[in-house]
């Protein structure tokens, strides 16, 4: 479980694929401090298990569903990822719940700034739209959002001036891509909802 709240920006140091396994090499110091083999770290939203440590990183594998639902086949190295440590028991919880279980890859649209603010607009695959709503939650390369508006298959956030100075995606140029999750809790409530109208029709 993670909060959406990045950590540090680290950078990939190599993605080695040899057969049908995929590995990924990040540099890191902030969410480098206490890891074990075996933790969880977000890597631009990607719930990932730590394989291997050295002074300076770790290592995590890509599974062939982690490569299809995220934009990691895209990363090269020197490529800034944002990083965060799976969440401590009583810890803060300063953005929302994420499980850093990706469901699709949207695409930045548009760029602009508003006073110190900067408002970027994303698309996103269809099936996920209506998962996102305007005040809801949204992770977006594991940063913790609030949808500021939304339109078709458009939405939009905007990101403060702190914010901005903490993560890539200010970085990024329009038609780059990021790793979506939406709000766990709508696809639960759907879940319960698809059973209820099967159990009535079932009844019925």
């Amino acid at each position: 479980m993670f909060t959406g709240l990045v950590e540090e920006m680290g950078s990939v140091r190599d993605l080695v694929t040899v057969g049908e396994h995929t590995r990924l090499s990040i540099a890191a110091k902030t969410a480098r401090e206490g890891l074990a083999l075996g933790d969880s770290v977000a890597v631009d939203g990607t719930c990932l298990t730590v394989d291997e440590l050295d002074p300076d990183g770790f290592w995590v594998g890509l599974s062939p569903e982690t490569l299809v639902r995220t934009n990691f086949d895209e990363r090269m190295a020197g490529d800034r990822v944002n990083l965060e440590r799976s969440l401590l028991v009583g810890g803060r919880l300063g953005g929302h719940y994420v499980q850093g279980h990706v469901d699709g890859v949207g695409r930045i649209v548009e760029k602009r700034t508003d006073g110190d603010s900067l408002r970027i607009w994303f698309t996103a695959p269809h099936d996920l739209m209506p998962y996102i709503v305007v005040k809801g939650y949204i992770c977006l390369d594991g940063v913790s959002l609030t949808v500021t508006e939304k339109k078709g298959d458009h939405f939009g956030v905007a990101l403060v001036a702190y914010t901005q100075m903490m993560i890539t995606m200010p970085t990024k140029a329009v038609g780059s891509t990021v790793n979506v999750e939406v709000d766990v809790f709508a696809k639960y409530v759907e879940s319960l909802l698809e059973g209820r109208v099967d159990r009535d029709r079932t009844r019925a």
